[in-house]
């Protein structure tokens, strides 16, 4: 009886690990894959820019969410479009 519990608890261990590896390339292959798209096809940042004020906003309203976004994702981010929700 003793040895069908080490048995579980070893089949338990491989498939966490199992579990965790796979995971761990997942995240891994998803990050190269969005560090090569960034570094070999950038987007155009003026063009997304010149967009961003068709919603009629007033400019301030504009430079707090621009500035806030830019905060929150350490200047990495950008605002595409901004709608009003309906």
């Amino acid at each position: 009886m003793e040895a069908y519990f080490e048995e579980a608890w070893i089949l338990l261990g491989v498939g966490m690990l199992t579990v965790f590896a796979v995971l761990f390339l997942v995240v891994l292959v998803g990050n190269s894959i969005i560090l090569f798209v960034n570094r070999f096809f950038p987007g155009d940042e003026k063009e997304n820019r010149k967009n961003i004020n068709k919603s009629g906003m007033s400019s301030s309203q504009l430079a707090a969410i621009v500035a806030t976004v830019s905060h929150v994702t350490g200047g990495r981010g950008t605002i595409v479009d901004i709608r009003k929700k309906q």
